[in-house]
């Protein structure tokens, strides 16, 4: 047993993240612009760089400078998106590193320019309303892209994994403002990870995955489908047998109605293993599942283990595989009612990380 195993630790499969990528790009038939900001969704940003390399991307999208400071810092030379807007004050470090930034508001594309100017990329809002000039108001901005063009634009949607005409209505406004800008723009991108999944091949320049990646995607309505890339593992470190009517954790949310066997995980919701899923998230254990007891504390996480054999130093399975069994991303944040993309973001940095099947 190294170091690294004697608590709780994520096995994360760089084969599968790659084959991932591959279906990604076969499906968009464009290059890709992988996401990996928020340290690739919790995976290792520089790792999944590496490693997403080998199939020659375009570049790669953050959200926060310091983010593409460790990939420079890591050697990563290809093209870096900053996708949140930014203050006048990061400016100067964003050229420094040779990152993108992306504007679509004129002061900040102003300010970006009488600063020294270089490539960015012009946001542009078909219905998210979060950040970016609102497609409707796209003229404004007429003067000043065609005099100071943009290597890219972009658009992200909303909703793409709903079947409700919402993708195609943001396409089209993205669409419109394109050419109502006129001249051309060399990169265009809008898909997120349903986008690609549901249409194909892209219509634009760049395919922009994220989710999909990462082993989560792949739903109803989807024509294709992720491989799991993530499992989340954690120690037994006790097992205590309890009596009809004893209780299991904080507030003694569950109760004994006969004797039962209960497993200690040392894996808690400080490493990303969620609150919420005392007494609905399962575990397995010797490929058995085993249903979560009581409330999941900050660092353990106590299983009924009355069916399943198990002993102190077994490894339980949080998220992933384990013979036929399979508790996936999807699942999980299922149990959990919550986004699969806040599970897999949540996997705290406490939870030491071992890679498989690429160079980490």
């Amino acid at each position: 047993m190294d170091a690294d195993t004697r608590r709780a630790w994520l096995d994360i499969d760089l084969g599968a993240l790659v084959h991932n990528a591959r279906t990604m790009a076969a499906r968009a038939g464009k290059p890709l612009l992988p996401m990996i900001k928020a340290d690739a969704y919790g995976l290792g940003a520089v790792a999944v760089a590496r490693a997403l390399e080998s199939l020659d991307v375009w570049g790669f999208g953050i959200a926060a400078v310091r983010e593409g400071e460790s990939l420079r810092a890591a050697g990563i030379r290809r093209p870096i998106l900053v996708f949140t807007s930014l203050l006048p004050s990061e400016f100067g470090e964003v050229r420094r590193l040779g990152l993108t930034p992306t504007f679509g508001d004129p002061v900040a594309i102003q300010g970006w320019v009488a600063s020294g100017g270089g490539d960015w990329h012009l946001a542009i809002d078909t219905g998210m309303s979060r950040s970016g000039v609102p497609w409707r108001e796209i003229g404004s901005l007429s003067a000043l892209v065609a005099a100071h063009p943009p290597a890219g634009a972009f658009t992200h949607f909303h909703s793409a994994e709903r079947n409700d005409g919402s993708m195609q209505l943001q396409q089209e406004r993205f669409r419109d403002a394109v050419a109502a800008l006129g001249g051309t723009i060399p990169l265009l991108h809008a898909e997120n990870s349903p986008g690609i999944e549901r249409q194909s091949p892209s219509p634009w320049s760049l395919a922009r995955p994220g989710v999909f990646l990462y082993g989560v995607g792949g739903e109803e309505g989807s024509a294709v489908r992720p491989a799991p890339v993530v499992s989340l593992r954690a120690r037994v470190v006790e097992v205590r047998t309890i009596e009809a009517g004893d209780s299991v954790s904080y507030s003694a949310t569950y109760h004994a109605t006969e004797r039962r066997r209960i497993a200690t995980l040392a894996c808690g919701y400080a490493d990303g293993y969620r609150r919420a899923l005392g007494n609905r998230g399962v575990a397995l254990v010797r490929g058995r599942r085993a249903t979560v007891a009581g409330v999941v504390t900050m660092d353990m996480t106590m299983v009924d283990v009355t069916a399943v054999p198990c002993e102190v130093g077994d490894v339980a399975t949080l998220i992933g595989g384990d013979g036929d069994e399979l508790l996936d991303v999807n699942a999980v944040a299922r149990l959990a009612e919550m986004s699969p993309y806040e599970l897999l973001v949540g996997l705290r940095l406490r939870v030491p990380r071992r890679y498989a099947g690429g160079d980490a």
